[in-house]
């Protein structure tokens, strides 16, 4: 009697191990191909970007069929660290796309994903927006960085909104304090480069008179 038990569990564990070993490698091919596809947006092969979110997409909906037994393995944690690349990947391609105001960013619903592990992506997306920010710096357009620095702020009050507990938010918090902290970082170097942009230009007013 007890071998029949012990066989009945061994099949079900080794079915468990099976589903928790795809669902593992599928999750990580999500994070690679997020990770390059933000990279694609950043440089601005916005189509490149877009087809390999698609890739991304596919893979977590794959993940969702093989673990949809295993309820206990899906909710161990690593299918929303890949939910939650996939979010920062997709709003960040969606700001940065041509004409894009940011008024129609993509529903939890709309990507798949869990309320938990789309407000953390949307978290990580402030991150990249920095970057976006510091680039623009770089090339001299420090005043394009303006609307992006204020979404970041609208993106921060939003996870304020939602001061529950961790258990809940799964460590929204941190995110939040992050966010925060990258905003005053960024406004800090956003100014500096307007008021340095703004006395260049003054000089060259000025030195223009004596020519």
């Amino acid at each position: 009697m007890i071998n029949e038990i012990a066989a009945e569990i061994q099949q079900d564990f080794e079915a468990k191990d099976k589903a928790r070993e795809i669902g593992l490698s599928l999750s990580r091919e999500v994070v690679r191909t997020c990770g390059t596809a933000i990279r694609h947006t950043h440089r601005g092969d916005i189509d490149k970007a877009a087809k390999l979110l698609e890739d991304a997409r596919g893979a977590l909906e794959e993940i969702e069929l093989q673990l949809a037994d295993h309820p206990d393995i899906y909710y161990s944690g690593f299918v929303e660290h890949a939910q939650q690349e996939f979010v920062e990947c997709a709003i960040v391609h969606k700001l940065l796309s041509k004409n894009n105001s940011g008024d129609n960013l993509p529903s939890p619903s709309e990507l798949g994903v869990t309320n938990a592990a789309y407000l953390n992506g949307l978290g990580d997306v402030v991150g990249e927006l920095r970057r976006h920010i510091l680039d623009l710096i770089r090339q001299d357009m420090p005043q394009d960085g303006d609307r992006f620095l204020d979404i970041m702020d609208e993106i921060y009050s939003t996870l304020m909104m939602f001061d529950y507990p961790d258990a809940i938010t799964r460590g929204l918090r941190r995110k939040s304090d992050v966010a925060r902290s990258l905003i005053e970082r960024t406004r800090g170097d956003l100014t500096n480069a307007i008021r340095q942009q703004k006395l260049e230009q003054t000089m060259k007013k000025f030195e223009s008179r004596f020519e």
